[in-house]
Order: C-alpha cells, then structure tokens, then sequence
C-alpha cells in the first residue's frame, strides 16, 4: 500500500501539464499515474481542478542565524518558505555570524538549524580575501559552491574581491561561484536622500555590466562554472548571451521584485523597495522577461534578505542609511505567477525556472520536479484566486514589503515535504549535504545520489 496518493487534473510534470495520480512511497514518488488509477493507499487526495507543483526550490535566501537571528532565523524563515510552496532553500554565507567562510563556521551554522526548519535546507559556503586554503575542506563538507562579492556586501565580516583573488579562489576549488556582480569602480556615492531616483543614480547599470564582465573572464580564464546572482541591469545580458556561446559556463538569475515593480511608481521614503542591484524601470523588466522565455536567464529566486524594520530606517525614509534587501520567500510565486499570466507564460514557465531549474543549479536531482524517484514534495496550489498582501499573513520574523496592498494571483493551499504535511508546528526539514558529508544529528541528505 502506498502511503499518499496526489490526484489532480493539472500536475506540472516535467514534460508539461496533465491529468495524474502521484503515487508516494517512502518520501519519494514512485510512479505518475493516470488520474483515476486505482491505487491502495494510505491517504488519497484529490485537488480537482487545483493545481499540483513540485515544491520550489530557492537557492537564494538569507536566514541569517546564528547573530543575527533577530533579523530572521531557521524556524521562521522556513515556515515562510513552506507557506509560499517553496521546499528547499539554498542558505546565503552572510548575514550570519560567523559568515560560512570555512568548515567550523558552517558546522556553527549546522547546529544552530538543526531541528528547526520546515523545509530542506542547504548551504552555500563564502570567498572572501585571504580564505582560498579552507575552500576545498568547506566544499568537501557539502556546501553547494561559494558566494563572493565584487563589491561591498554590507556587512564587514564578508568583504569583497577583487577579480584576482575571485580567480584565486576558483583555482583554489573546482566547484560553482556564485557572483554578487557590481563593480565598486562604477557605484556612485549613496547620498541621504529620501528620493529613489537618486538611490537608483548611485547604481547604474554600468556597475552591473562591468561586474559581469569581470565574472565572465575569470570563469573564462579558470575553466570554471560561474552564476550571476539577482541579475537587475537587462544590458549585461548580451555580455552572457556571447560568453556562453563562447563555452564559458556562466548562468544567470534574477528575483520577482527585478520582474514586476518599476522605479517610476516608488514612492519617495518607501524604503521597503530598496535592495541591491536596485529595481529598475518597467522597460528594463521586459528585457529581462524576454531573456527567461528564451532561456538565457535560467533561474527566479527571492533573495530574500530581511532584516529588523528598524534597520529599513521608514522613520527618515533615507535610502542611504536603509538595509538593503527584499524579503519575499513566502510570496515568490503569486508575484511570479501573477505577471507571468498576464504575459501568456504557463504554470509549466513558471515551474520550470522556480523549481527545476534552480535544484539543477545546485545539483539537487531529487528537487523541483514531479517525477518517479524525485523527493514527494508537493504543493497545491489555486492558480486562479486572488489575494491582497497583508504583511500580518506574513511568516518571515520581520514582516516588512513591498508587496502589501497589492493584489496577487495564485493561492498555496497546502504544502508536502516528502510525502507529510508540513503544518507550521513540526518541523521535518533536513539538512542537505552536497556529496553526503555528514551533518549535526545525522540528518544528513546527500542530494547528488
């Protein structure tokens, strides 16, 4: 007997949208069938006309516990995640404290997750200047590859490099860099302002395509993979569009908020809307929709990088002196979702670059898809009821947006992590290890077998 059956009439499977049954067994699917096969099984639920996604795969947020679990921490942030259908998170080496720079900080970082996430959870590991020696021992403990900055992070702990220590780092280590692309050289000077446009002056899109050029060369040079991370500026598209013709292995990625909010409707002072490369107008967003359909950008993630509301500085609305990020894990995909429709891209679409694709950036085969022998983790989803954003819904500690008030599209109605429920109230997360390296407690999942 199995122990759930999943039934629907549009299951996103990965060759496209159908009527199924998904059988689970043991956390894991084991056979997608017709959606009236009679199956025996322990639970059998039927969404009708509801949508069934593989649970979303994240592999850009910013936990930020241990030091700085006021900000957010495991058990809030996975639970978020949960809310919103995402069922693996790819956790960022900073803002934490001590940031995963070397194989202690990440067994710190292990202990203080165990037994509190709701979902999966993995690790990215950091390069900073001067740690290229401990990079292999961090990669063969199970970290997914290694974030670096190419220009202030923000937090002091976490420098940037230059692109000589970004080549060092990658001879030091074959694995995949993940790249911050802003090139300090071309940041202008953040002057206290309450006005957006003149936030947005201080990062334009120069800094981004420079950046991205540096990345491209040292990859180049190297022969290693690179990603860039929250892609912002569309003009450094045609710069990855030519080096992957050239054979460089270079991916890129870019987040809800570079997608649907533009710079000319900010309010000045509204600093919730402020992250880092910043959000750019409506014009450079459909270049950047143009570049998903086509497949040159690969990945839609959160980065999610909450932070206490103080910090967000609302009192002054000075975007200068504002934190710099955008906490959306829970809502990713009603903001994807709603765009997407209104731009004739399907479920399927949008399946594709928030749960398949981002598990094949890390390596996570069993991740983001609906397939025999894929993890059971599983969400039902309303693709058609709508919703306003009410930051009181909101599961992350810090429940500041730039989304409240805004009416979405597409409902999360019940998640499943490995075949079980997740509730909120227990949680079953694991810990994920590329290559199996083990982890505190023995939860140890090692994603590439």
């Amino acid at each position: 007997m199995a122990d759930l059956v999943v039934r629907s009439r549009r299951v996103i499977t990965p060759e496209g949208e159908r009527a199924a049954a998904v059988t689970v067994e043991g956390g894991r699917i084991v056979a997608v069938r017709p959606y009236d096969a009679v199956v025996a099984a322990a639970e059998d639920v039927d969404l009708g006309d509801d949508a069934l996604l593989p649970g979303l795969v994240d592999t850009h947020v910013h936990v930020n516990e241990p030091g700085r679990t006021e900000w957010e921490g495991f058990a809030s942030a996975t639970r978020a995640a949960a809310a919103g259908g995402v069922t693996t998170i790819v956790d960022m080496p900073l803002n934490s404290l001590p940031p995963t720079v070397d194989a202690e900080a990440l067994r710190i970082k292990q202990a203080a997750a165990a037994g509190q996430c709701h979902v999966d959870v993995g690790f990215w590991g950091g390069a900073i200047p001067g740690n290229a020696g401990d990079l292999p021992e961090l990669h063969a403990r199970g970290v997914y590859g290694f974030k670096a900055f190419l220009a202030d992070s923000g937090v002091p702990e976490f420098p940037p490099v230059d692109a000589g220590q970004l080549a060092e780092a990658m001879r030091a280590v074959d694995a995949l860099f993940v790249v911050h692309a802003e090139d300090p050289g071309r940041l202008g000077e953040a002057v206290s302002s309450a006005a957006y446009t003149d936030f947005l002056a201080s990062r334009p899109p120069a800094a981004e395509h420079a950046a991205v050029a540096t990345a491209i060369a040292v990859a180049r040079e190297a022969g290693r993979r690179v990603h860039i991370l929250h892609l912002s500026a569309a003009s450094a598209l045609p710069l990855i569009a030519q080096a992957r013709a050239d054979g460089v292995r270079v991916t890129a990625e870019t987040c809800p908020h570079y997608l649907t909010l533009d710079a000319g409707a900010i309010p000045d002072g509204a600093t919730e809307f402020k992250c880092c490369p910043p959000i750019r107008d409506a014009a450079n967003a459909d270049l950047l929709w143009a570049a998903l359909a086509d497949g040159l950008i690969t990945c839609v993630v959160s980065d999610h990088s909450p932070c206490t509301p103080d910090l967000k500085r609302q009192d002054t609305g000075d975007f200068a002196a504002a934190w710099g990020g955008i906490a959306s894990v829970q809502l990713g995909l009603p903001v994807v979702w709603t765009a997407a429709r209104e731009r004739g891209h399907s479920l399927a679409d949008v399946v594709g670059w928030m749960a398949r694709r981002p598990a094949d950036l890390a390596g996570l085969r069993r991740k983001g898809r609906i397939a025999a022998g894929a993890d059971a983790d599983l969400v039902a989803f309303r693709p058609d009821e709508r919703f306003t954003v009410d930051p009181r819904a909101l599961h992350h500690r810090n429940p500041v947006t730039p989304y409240a008030g805004r009416v979405l599209t597409g409902v999360v109605t019940r998640t499943w992590l490995r075949g079980s429920a997740v509730t909120g109230d227990e949680p079953r997360g694991r810990l994920l290890s590329r290559g199996g390296a083990a982890e505190p407690g023995g939860a140890a999942e090692p994603e590439e077998k």
